[in-house]
């Protein structure tokens, strides 16, 4: 780019000379003319007889060339200079937009790990990724990138995970949990085995997405390039006509106009602002999708989503944490804390998802020294001797059995009841906390014209129903099998209408064949899932629902882009090709309905890049 504006800048100034001086002597202005057009011009002219040579005659370069030396064979001078100067000029501004939409997207490039300390007989060697096995012990210090998916063997730190998730808030680790490659190591040194090969590594899996992210185009990417394909050929014969035909037949016409229109007409028609400014919109569409944390595998996937119709949720791990937490605590005659500490100490020995979330909020440390008995009842609950007290810890029928009279909790959830010595204390209700920004997403979702939002979930009548309420999302299946979840999305396929698109957003593990059988698939905040990564369309690296909004408004956004462009750059062309014809617009005309429309036109298809209204 520097040495092309270099170019352009030299080029520029003989043209000034030439034509602000205007020398007495006129081969002096000629001469000054012609370096100046060489200038700028050679590159392109090469270009031309390059692609001839190649059986690629109509492009813009052919155009481009036969224009301009027309234009000099007519003694246009000037106007030759200027056509190829402002053109190039315009190539500049693409290289720019095309550079600024590239580094939207060079930040993922900056997580691919150029080495790995690997652990060996006791001593640390730096080698290529490639050659680390699954079951190595590597070594991660601070301020380096993770290399490859594992699991911390020793040490904590805290990882910066902005280039995979869009998030600036880092991310705590410690032993025993998953690191994934791609973040940075901010702080302390980790000692980690590595789970996956770095072909299937989480970076790995999301660079490729990423590079082959343009080679699936979107319908008006393909319109583009037949419209082009037909189009240049059609002008350049219209053109040879414009030029020859009239002189012939029409009394007193010159050749020397004739053929000035045609130049004029040549110039106008090249499709630049076209073939650049389109793709350049879905490719700064998908980068600047990547700036927010999602990744969208093809820009045929990003004009898609602007149509979508329907909006299908799975619940748990989508709009639910997948996680259960201790939801309310409610106390009678002894506090709350008591009541988590007896229950906590009951339910010591169990590794029930249950019981963990009530070990977690009790969240001190167990004196098992105090834990006399402990029984577990199948399907009613756990019977202890703990603290110097019998606890009874279970459901409604262990209360029944054992003849507690209890009080009934109504709340949707999974109630533990608890007695001591044969009274009933409270109960504690656990349940699977519903995200904090899902609320906001189904309220986005139909701010953006979304006509049905739908929920499935393998969960309780009950227990979805109260999810959906609470979301006030339109229709919730419930009690549902994988099978029955794809039948439900066949069935809603059918509802929507021949142009939308009904998405389907899931966890990405086992949803993968409702996500390969919706229009567009999305997977929530599953990195590292290879059943996401291959299933879906459309990857969300965080577990932020509200970022399926985003997604739309900033596809909505891209086509709007898109539409802009072409109904612009078709008019101002059909408009000034009339003129040309008709010898009403001269050359600098044509040159601003060529270069200048593509100028304006890759200006316009900048504004995509701009995410941070998006993401407020």
């Amino acid at each position: 780019m520097k040495k092309k504006g270099i170019k352009i800048i030299i080029s520029f100034i003989l043209f000034l000379v030439a034509l602000i001086f205007n020398f007495s002597k006129e081969w002096i202005n000629n001469i000054l003319y012609i370096i100046s057009y060489l200038i700028v011009g050679f590159e392109i002219i090469r270009k031309a007889v390059r692609n001839i040579f190649r059986g690629k005659v109509f492009d813009e370069n052919f155009l481009m060339t036969v224009a301009t030396i027309g234009a000099f064979g007519i003694g246009e001078f000037p106007e030759a200079v200027a056509v190829m100067l402002f053109y190039q000029v315009g190539e500049l501004f693409q290289s720019y937009a095309v550079d600024k939409s590239r580094k939207s997207i060079s930040s993922l490039m900056d997580i691919r790990p150029d080495y790995v300390n690997i652990e060996r007989d006791g001593k640390i060697e730096k080698v290529d990724p490639d050659e680390v096995n699954v079951g190595d012990i590597i070594i991660i210090k601070p301020g380096e990138k993770v290399p490859l998916d594992g699991f911390v063997m020793e040490g904590k730190s805290s990882l910066d995970t902005k280039a995979l998730t869009g998030e600036s808030l880092p991310r705590d680790v410690t032993e025993g949990e998953e690191v994934l490659s791609g973040c940075i190591n901010l702080n302390g040194a980790l000692r980690v085995q590595v789970t996956k090969e770095y072909g299937d590594s989480t970076v790995s899996k999301i660079l490729d997405l990423v590079e082959n992210a343009s080679s699936k185009k979107s319908k008006s990417e393909n319109f583009i390039t037949k419209f082009a394909a037909y189009y240049t050929p059609i002008v350049v014969l219209i053109a040879v006509v414009l030029a020859l035909v009239p002189p012939l037949v029409i009394e007193g016409a010159m050749f020397s106009d004739w053929i000035y229109r045609a130049l004029s007409f040549l110039v106008v028609s090249c499709p630049c602002a076209l073939v650049i400014s389109i793709p350049l919109s879905f490719f700064g569409g998908i980068g600047g999708a990547s700036k927010m944390g999602v990744l969208i595998k093809g820009s045929n996937y990003l004009e898609a989503i602007s149509n979508t119709e329907i909006v299908v949720f799975d619940k748990t791990g989508t709009l639910t944490e997948g996680n259960f937490e201790v939801q309310k605590v409610n106390a009678i005659d002894i506090t709350e804390d008591e009541l988590l500490k007896y229950t906590a100490y009951a339910e010591n020995y169990s590794n029930h998802p249950i019981s963990l979330s009530v070990k977690n909020a009790y969240g001190k440390e167990i004196d098992k020294s105090k834990i006399q008995s402990t029984q577990e009842l199948s399907g009613l609950g756990v019977v202890a001797r703990a603290l110097d007290k019998d606890i009874l810890v279970g459901n409604e029928k262990l209360m029944k059995e054992e003849d507690i009279n209890y009080k009934k909790c109504d709340e949707v959830g999974t109630v533990l009841y608890v007695a001591i010595d044969g009274k009933f204390v409270g109960y504690i209700l656990i349940a699977d906390r519903i995200k904090p920004d899902a609320h906001k997403t189904i309220k986005g979702l139909k701010m953006n014209g979304i006509k049905q939002t739908v929920m499935l979930t393998g969960d309780k009548k009950n227990v979805g129903e109260s999810v959906a309420k609470k979301l006030e999302i339109d229709k919730v299946y419930t009690e549902l099998l994988p099978d029955g979840k794809v039948k439900k999305v066949e069935k809603l396929l059918k509802e929507k209408s021949e142009k939308g698109k009904l998405v389907f957003v899931g966890d990405g593990i086992n949803d993968a064949p409702v996500l390969a059988l919706a229009d567009i698939g999305i997977a929530m905040g599953a990195l590292g899932s290879d059943a996401a990564i291959e299933a879906a369309d459309v990857v969300i690296m965080t577990d932020e629902p509200s970022k399926i909004v985003n997604t739309i408004y900033l596809s909505k956004r891209t086509m709007n882009i898109v539409k802009q462009n072409i109904v612009f750059a078709i008019g101002v062309k059909i408009a000034v090709l009339i003129l040309s014809a008709f010898g009403i617009s001269t050359m600098w005309e044509a040159v601003f309905a060529d270069v200048g429309v593509s100028v304006i036109a890759i200006i316009n298809s900048l504004r995509v890049l701009n995410v941070k209204k998006i993401t407020k």
